[in-house]
């Protein structure tokens, strides 16, 4: 609010005791003892407007309300002026308040507060009239869009006073608009921005906003949903498996895929090759049993609708079965005991192939503990034998020494070195 005070009175601000004349001095008093004011006024068209003209230690001089025609609307409590739209609503020694009621453009202007001192004081209240701007309108070019593509749209507030500024916001963002300005035959003014802007799929469903900003009205906007058609987004599922893929086993895959319009066809391939031909394919479902290794491949799911076509690969690698532990094998004698047990690492990575490598049997590993198994029974073999034959006794006499050589049996017997008699010479080895 600010405040105009005409100096009628040139050389006031000097001290009295300067001025030549007794009568200056008593001007000069006067006019430093008494001080008019007002405020400046704003106001919507329709409404009401106060001004208010203020003394500080009147002296009980006159104070009057005179029009931008210089008209006097009110002197003292009293209203020349035949305009029934000016109400008083409050006079004193140090005010004078005045309403106007229902505002109109033509009510604008500078109104005169006015002190009958000698030379009279003047200040001054200007009236300004806002007039708010129509509903803003939006213009859209394209109602429907595809993702990657360009639009424009624009906003229009019409007949307003001052000019309007206008905003945009796409979501929780503001964009940059290019602002165009009109000022009409009736002084009013035409305020118009154009945005223009590339959408994406994730703009679907997202309002724009066009925010209208003047001082006579506050949160004026207009708003328009963005329409974004976009292809389709695919992802493959395994069904079944959930870890590796084996020969024998059975492969389902399901092929998930969403887009703006919805997708019309959804297709199965292998690139570089044919779909397994006893492969059932129900929609989005791939169902492939008893799986071997020339199945291995890359699948593709392929999903299109009008606006275009995306796809997702699934890379099968086939491993081998899983194979079964051997039972452990144990070789028992009275003095040693060999036992050898032969087992396999378990795999527990992803089907897919690229995300782990297959495991193969170390088949040197198996020979090498087969070889030391038969090595280690031969010498098993050859300590029996040794012991078996330390425990198998040979018993010779020397019955009859000499009777070998008897040319029958009557003449070894007679012979015989010793005969019956030296029975007590029998010797007996042990080997």
């Amino acid at each position: 609010m600010s405040t105009a005070f005409v100096n009628i009175f040139p050389v006031y601000s000097y001290n009295c005791e300067l001025l030549s004349s007794e009568k200056y001095c008593a001007i000069y008093n006067t006019l430093v003892s008494q001080n008019l004011v007002t405020d400046n006024v704003s106001v919507v068209e329709g409404e009401m407007a106060i001004i208010s003209c203020r003394v500080k230690n009147n002296d009980d001089s006159v104070i009057q309300l005179l029009n931008p025609n210089r008209q006097t609307i009110y002197f003292r409590d009293v209203r020349p002026l035949k305009d029934a739209r000016f109400q008083l609503v409050n006079f004193s020694d140090n005010e004078l308040r005045v309403s106007l009621s229902n505002v109109s453009l033509s009510d604008e202007g500078r109104y005169v507060c006015q002190l009958y001192t000698d030379p009279p004081q003047e200040a001054y209240a200007d009236i300004t009239v806002l007039i708010p701007p129509g509903n803003p309108i939006i213009e859209a070019r394209d109602e429907v869009l595809s993702e990657g593509n360009e639009t424009e749209m624009t906003c229009t507030a019409m007949s307003s006073k001052p000019a309007a500024t206008i905003r945009w916001m796409k979501g929780d963002k503001e964009l940059p608009g290019k602002p165009k300005v009109e000022l009409t035959y009736d002084k009013m003014y035409t305020v118009s921005s154009r945005l223009t802007f590339t959408v994406n799929k994730e703009d679907d469903g997202v309002p724009v906003v066009c925010i209208v900003d003047h001082p006579a009205v506050k949160d004026f906007q207009a708003q328009k949903y963005l329409e974004v058609q976009y292809k389709p987004e695919v992802k493959i599922v395994v069904e079944f498996p959930q870890g590796l893929t084996r020969e024998g086993e059975n492969l389902e895959l399901t092929c998930q895929a969403k887009g703006k319009p919805q997708p019309q066809r959804v297709n199965w391939v292998k690139v570089d090759d044919d779909v397994p031909s006893h492969a059932v394919i129900t929609g989005g479902d791939l169902y492939i049993e008893n799986l071997n290794k020339s199945y291995n491949g890359t699948y593709r799911c392929v999903a299109s609708n009008a606006v275009g076509e995306s796809y997702d690969d699934y890379i099968l690698y086939v491993y081998d079965a899983p194979t079964t532990t051997p039972i452990p094998t144990t070789a028992t004698t009275t003095t040693t005991t060999i036992t050898t047990i032969i087992s396999y690492p378990e795999a527990n990575q992803d089907s897919r192939a690229g995300e782990g490598t297959p495991r193969t049997v170390d088949h040197a590993v198996i020979g090498g503990v087969v070889a030391v198994v038969v090595f280690a029974m031969l010498c098993l073999l050859i300590v029996l034998g040794r012991y078996f034959a330390r425990h198998k006794g040979t018993y010779f006499t020397h019955e009859a020494k000499g009777a070998d050589d008897a040319a029958d049996a009557d003449t070894a017997i007679i012979n015989a070195e010793g005969g019956h008699t030296n029975s007590d010479e029998k010797k007996e080895y042990y080997i």
